[in-house]
């Protein structure tokens, strides 16, 4: 993996292509000029549980990611059939590109990792040159993931306490800007990476060509640029998007328990009055009950949606202020092992969200419902079934 070149009693590694050594994870490994920091972090992870490790992550995130793939496809169709004159529907779809999108950057992560782990012989480096096109990208992609849900939560959050006023605000127009300012913000400065990092063309002796590969640019500027870029984009962002889904989810929770308590002593009081066709007040207050019924259900799904976002974003929290307290613990740092296998976690635990984000929607919105149907043909199948009968 390394070429030693030895002078005095500083040896200096040179990266190699993984793919022409005995141990293909050789780049991995915690590497220190300081051996009892070598020692602490190679005691974090031995070889053989980071090879296990590494292999169970790759293969579970991959069925995560092929599920997920799938699932925001159909998604983004029904959206697409249910058209987008309602706001929801907006930002939805843009939570399910953003999903898809994550999948198969994940993807292309886990096809390189394990072409490294197998040692196919490549023109660029795998593992490296696949973080600086789809590893950082999909982290910034997650911002944007958490920031969607956020609105999505404090949108619904609003109609609910505050209805006359913010469903004049909040139109389609209006979501489609909001969703690009997001996008804007959370996902583009993904590309301030590249001051830090950079693409270069090494030559490798086992091969005897030049491999692209990727380097850190070590001047100040690049290394401050990097912590101010990682504090906002990487971790306040985040953090604060976080802490916005996590109280609009509390309020919309309380505010729902408000709605269901309301419906029942709607009904109970519709129940002692005269009938329908002869009160007129009470055909207001049966079409009062079904809208809240109707609001209830959609609250239900955002709840839904928030909780399972959030149990799966905290993991990622951590690991950002993992990486801006420890200096080491980046792709070229000491605790080298401990981020890629953080990392591959992440990517496999976080996906989970966008993946079942299908079955809540088929779950607790009925055209949702009633478009997937028709859209895989289920309703013609059973109508066959039927027939048949």
């Amino acid at each position: 993996m390394y070429v030693h070149s030895t002078k005095g009693d500083n040896t200096t590694r040179y990266p190699a292509l993984d793919q022409m050594t005995d141990n293909p994870f050789h780049l991995w490994e915690d590497h220190s000029k300081n051996s009892s920091t070598i020692s602490l972090a190679s005691g974090f992870l031995s070889d053989e549980q980071f090879y296990i490790i590494f292999l169970f992550i790759i293969y579970a995130s991959q069925i995560i990611n092929n599920f997920t793939i799938i699932a925001n496809s159909l998604c983004i169709a029904v959206f697409v059939k249910l058209g987008f004159s309602e706001p929801s529907n907006i930002s939805l779809t843009a939570l399910a590109v953003c999903d898809f999108t994550m999948a198969v950057l994940s993807t292309w992560s886990n096809l390189c990792f394990w072409m490294t782990y197998h040692n196919v012989q490549l023109p660029f480096h795998s593992a490296n040159v696949s973080y600086l096109i789809s590893g950082v990208q999909w982290a910034y992609l997650s911002t944007t993931v958490a920031w969607i849900t956020a609105f999505i939560s404090l949108e619904r959050c609003l109609c609910i306490l505050v209805p006359l006023k913010v469903r004049r605000l909040i139109t389609p127009k209006g979501t489609f800007i909001a969703m690009l300012i997001i996008i804007l913000l959370t996902f583009c400065p993904s590309f301030f990476t590249y001051i830090r990092y950079k693409f270069v063309w090494e030559f490798n002796p086992y091969l005897n060509r030049t491999i692209l590969n990727t380097t850190p640019v070590n001047s100040e500027f690049a290394i401050l640029f990097e912590k101010i870029s990682i504090a906002i984009f990487g971790v306040l962002q985040p953090l604060l998007a976080f802490s916005i889904a996590l109280i609009c989810t509390v309020l919309l929770v309380v505010q729902l328990r408000k709605i269901s308590s309301w419906r029942m002593s709607a009904m109970s009081a519709k129940s002692q009055r005269v009938q329908t066709e002869e009160n007129p007040a009470a055909s207001s207050s049966a079409a009062e009950a079904s809208i809240s019924k109707k609001d209830e259900r959609l609250v239900r799904m955002v709840v839904a949606i928030a909780i399972i976002f959030i149990l799966s974003y905290f993991p990622t929290c951590i690991i950002l202020l993992c990486y801006v307290v420890f200096d080491e613990f980046n792709l070229f740092g000491v605790y080298r092992r401990l981020y890629i296998v953080s990392g591959l976690i992440i990517t496999a635990g976080q996906p989970l969200s966008g993946s079942v984000n299908i079955l809540i929607y088929y779950k607790m919105a009925s055209k949702f419902r009633s478009v997937f149907r028709r859209l895989v043909r289920l309703d013609r199948q059973k109508q066959k079934r039927h027939e048949l009968k």
